[in-house]
C-alpha cells in the first residue's frame, strides 16, 4: 500500500488567520462539497455571540455570553480541545450592556489571538484577559474604561489584540491620547500609547504589513487610516477619512502598494504606498455617501480582497462586485454569493490557493473562483443555522455574522447555541 500523500496543515491563532491575512494555505482540501453535506465531526453547545474560533496546538478558542437580569450579562472564553470539543477549561466575567444597540448587544465580538502559552481574550465593554493556555488562569487583565477611560462604542468594542514582540497592540479609545495602546504581552504593563481619543476607535482590526523598508502597524480610525511604527508608537503617515457613525468595520488589505479600506456609507479608499519609505498617496476614492445608490464598494462586515489588477466584495446590500484596483471602475456585479439583497449582508472571503471559501450571512460555504470574467461558484453547502438577531428583514429570519476559523483540513464555526468542526478534507 502506497503511503499517505504529505498534506500541508495550519492553525488558525487569530482573526482571519495567521498574519490577519484572510489566506488559507492547507493542501489536500476537498474540491466540492459532499452531495450530503459536510461531515461534523463535533458540536459542542456554546452560547450567543459574534467572535469566532482561533485553533492553536491542539486547542479551540471561542467567547459568549448569556444575558441575566436587565442588560448583565456574563461573559466567558472556553477552551476546547480541537479533536473532540470537549471542554478543557472556561473563565467568565460579569459585565453590563447598557449603552449598547441592544438589539446586537447579544456577546463578545473579537476573535481570541493566541501566542504560544497566552491567549489574549477581549470582552464586549472592554474587559482584556492574558490567560494561561493550559490551565485557564488569568496572567493579567485591564478594563478599558476603568483603567484607560474609553467610552465604548454603540456596537461596543471589537478590535481583537495583536501580538507583535513582545507587545500586545490594542484598539483601546483611551484617554488621553491612547486610541492604541501597547502592552507588555506578558505583564500587562503599558509600553507605549499613540493618536487621539476625540474621536471614537471605531471596529476595524489593527494590522501590520512590511513596506516601504519598515513594518507599518495600519489603524484605520473614524477620522483617518494611521500608521504607526509597532515598536514605539511613533506615527508614520496619516490620510484622512471621516467615516459616519464611527462605522470603520472592515480589516484594512494590502496587495503590493495598495492599501484598500472601505466604509458603509463613505464608500472605498485605495491609496498607493512608498515603496522607498513610508507615506501613502491617494489612489481614488468613492465619490457616493449614499447606503443605496453606491458607487465603488461599500463594505461594512466584509473585508474585500484584491487579487492581481482587482478588488472584489461585497456591497452594502449584497452584490458583490469586482473593481479594477487601479481606478475603482466597477466591472461586473453579482447577488449569487448572498442571494438576497438586504442591508448589511455580509460574506467573509479565505482564499485557498487559487480559488475561494465563502460564508455568508444565510449559513452557507461556498467555493467559487473570481475573476474579471464573473463570479463562478463551483460548489455550495448547509454549514450552520442563522440565529444573529437582526432588526432587517432576512429571508431566514436570523444572520450569520462570525468568521469561521480554517485550521488542520477542517472548518470550525459557531452560531448562538453551538460551535461545530466539520472536516474539508480530500478522501
Amino acid at each position: 500500500m502506497s503511503p499517505s500523500p504529505a498534506f500541508a496543515t495550519d492553525d488558525w491563532p487569530e482573526w482571519r488567520g495567521k498574519d490577519r491575512l484572510g489566506v488559507w494555505n492547507e493542501t489536500g482540501i476537498i474540491d466540492e462539497f459532499p452531495a450530503e453535506g459536510l461531515t461534523v465531526t463535533w458540536r459542542t453547545p456554546i452560547n450567543s455571540g459574534y467572535s469566532g474560533p482561533a485553533v492553536a496546538d491542539g486547542r479551540v478558542f471561542i467567547t459568549d455570553a448569556r444575558r441575566l437580569q436587565g442588560n448583565d450579562a456574563v461573559e466567558r472564553i472556553l477552551c476546547l480541545d480541537e479533536q473532540t470539543g470537549k471542554i478543557l477549561w472556561t473563565h467568565e466575567w460579569e459585565t453590563n450592556y447598557t449603552g449598547l444597540q441592544l438589539i446586537y448587544a447579544i456577546g463578545p465580538r473579537s476573535t481570541p489571538t493566541v501566542d504560544g502559552d497566552f491567549v489574549y481574550v477581549l470582552g464586549l465593554m472592554g474587559n482584556l484577559f492574558a490567560f494561561d493556555v493550559a490551565t485557564g488562569n488569568v496572567v493579567w487583565q485591564k478594563d478599558y474604561v476603568r483603567n484607560f477611560g474609553a467610552s465604548v462604542p454603540v456596537w461596543g468594542i471589537s478590535s481583537a489584540p495583536l501580538v507583535d514582540g513582545d507587545r500586545l497592540i490594542c484598539l483601546v479609545g483611551g484617554e488621553p491620547n491612547a486610541k492604541v495602546i501597547a502592552f507588555n504581552k506578558k505583564t500587562g504593563e503599558e509600553i507605549w500609547r499613540a493618536l487621539s481619543s476625540d474621536s471614537e476607535p471605531g471596529y476595524t482590526q489593527p494590522i501590520i504589513f512590511e513596506v516601504g523598508g519598515v513594518r507599518q502597524l495600519i489603524v484605520w480610525h473614524p477620522e483617518a487610516v494611521s500608521s504607526l511604527d509597532p515598536r514605539t508608537g511613533e506615527l508614520y503617515w496619516e490620510e484622512p477619512f471621516l467615516v459616519s457613525m464611527g462605522m470603520t468595520v472592515m480589516t484594512p488589505v494590502l496587495n503590493g502598494q495598495r492599501l484598500l479600506v472601505s466604509s458603509f456609507r463613505e464608500g472605498a479608499r485605495l491609496f498607493l504606498l512608498d515603496q522607498t519609505k513610508p507615506g501613502a498617496t491617494l489612489l481614488w476614492k468613492g465619490n457616493s455617501t449614499s447606503e443605496v445608490a453606491t458607487d465603488t464598494i461599500h463594505a461594512l462586515i466584509n473585508t474585500p480582497v484584491i487579487d492581481g489588477d482587482y478588488i472584489y466584495g461585497v456591497d452594502s446590500y449584497g452584490e458583490m462586485r469586482c473593481l479594477n484596483a487601479d481606478t475603482g471602475e466597477r466591472i461586473w456585479e453579482s447577488l449569487e454569493a448572498v442571494k438576497e439583497k438586504a442591508r448589511w449582508a455580509a460574506a467573509f472571503f479565505v482564499k485557498n490557493h487559487d480559488r475561494y471559501f465563502i460564508n455568508n450571512d444565510r449559513g452557507e460555504l461556498i467555493i467559487a473562483t473570481l475573476s474579471p470574467d464573473g463570479f463562478n461558484e463551483i460548489s455550495r453547502t448547509e454549514l450552520i443555522t442563522p440565529t444573529h438577531p437582526t432588526a432587517r428583514r432576512r429571508q431566514r429570519g436570523a444572520v450569520h455574522w462570525s468568521h469561521p476559523a480554517y485550521a488542520n483540513r477542517h472548518i470550525l464555526t459557531r452560531n448562538d447555541n453551538e460551535i461545530i468542526r466539520a472536516s474539508l478534507a480530500k478522501h
